[in-house]
């Protein structure tokens, strides 16, 4: 089975600390967004990886290559940003059509065990929310998905597509998908992958709903801190610094120097980070970084940055220094 996962996306959003690092490697609670899909999923021996890159590939391709020798990766750059469907369309080439497809969004975190993937017919991951005309919504009837609109204008339904697809046979996903770039179908200016697996629904495709469990977004800063505070709920590791009070969860690594501080609660602090006389609450520490004199909370502070002085919330990017 060949495992696809787009990460070709700018992070508009989380800038200024998407100027110098793409979203899928900023740190949470320990490690960069695309290591908890790649660690989920590198159990199965039969799985071969397929990356979609554009803005600052190169970098995701040596984290990649690095973190994880021996592994099945294969690499496509996105060159034009035409959207999700054509994105997943230029992996064709590594594809063979009586394959299976697992796609799964790279800037994003799920709290699933992909049993779904011993099901014989398709299956979409969708999970119930508040605000259906922000995502792909799918409409079932029987434990079947009948129907896939991108960001309906009108309700239709509140199951979301949260961005974990398995497709039986990509020959016809495929097939789906030159379909909608010849006829220039597009949602929002895009191609995408929506519009190609409701033709594949109108082509007699069979896809079976499975709602997942959980589903934390990281295109926000927002998102980002609550998606941090989630994963350290769920692995907490500390090592004390001196005279200093640690309130968990938090995560610090025993290369981080703590002193006169109090750090916490869901605190991620990055490698050979310093902080002294500081005190941190819900942030984002990212390696090499030196933090003295601070208040933060709800901040988060790219790596190989300083800062000193008194603050309250900050978002800062690498090689920053800041002193008040």
């Amino acid at each position: 089975m060949k495992v696809i996962i787009p990460v070709a996306g700018v992070g508009t959003r989380l800038r200024p600390h998407t100027h110098t690092v793409p979203k899928v490697l900023i740190n949470i609670a320990g490690k960069p967004i695309i290591s908890y899909i790649v660690d989920k999923l590198k159990n199965g021996k039969t799985l071969e990886f397929i990356f979609i890159l554009g803005y600052l590939g190169d970098k995701i391709k040596d984290y990649l290559i690095s973190q994880y020798p021996g592994m099945k990766f294969n690499f496509v750059y996105q060159k034009d940003r035409k959207g999700l469907g054509h994105a997943i369309y230029l992996a064709k080439e590594f594809i063979k059509p009586e394959e299976k497809v697992l796609i799964v969004l790279g800037d994003t975190i799920f709290d699933t065990d992909y049993s779904f993937l011993k099901n014989n017919a398709s299956v979409l991951a969708l999970k119930k929310v508040d605000n259906p005309q922000r995502f792909g919504i799918a409409v079932t009837d029987n434990d079947k998905i009948i129907r896939l609109v991108e960001k309906p204008k009108e309700f239709i339904s509140n199951l979301a597509l949260v961005g974990i697809y398995y497709i039986q046979n990509w020959g016809r996903l495929e097939n789906a998908l030159k379909y909608i770039i010849e006829k220039n179908i597009k949602t929002k200016n895009e191609y995408q992958l929506t519009d190609a697996l409701q033709k594949m629904i109108e082509d007699g495709e069979t896809f079976i709903p499975h709602e997942i469990k959980g589903w934390y977004d990281c295109g926000k800063l927002e998102t980002v801190l609550s998606t941090n505070e989630f994963l350290l709920s769920k692995n907490n590791m500390i090592h004390n610094g001196k005279n200093s009070i640690i309130i968990p969860p938090c995560y610090i690594p025993k290369n981080a120097v703590i002193k006169n501080s109090v750090i916490g609660p869901y605190v991620s602090v990055g490698e050979n980070v310093i902080i002294e006389s500081s005190i941190i609450k819900s942030s984002i520490i990212d390696k090499n970084t030196e933090v003295y004199n601070m208040n933060l909370f709800r901040s988060i502070i790219g790596g190989h940055s300083y800062i000193k002085g008194h603050s309250r919330q900050m978002n800062i990017g690498d090689s920053s220094e800041v002193e008040f």
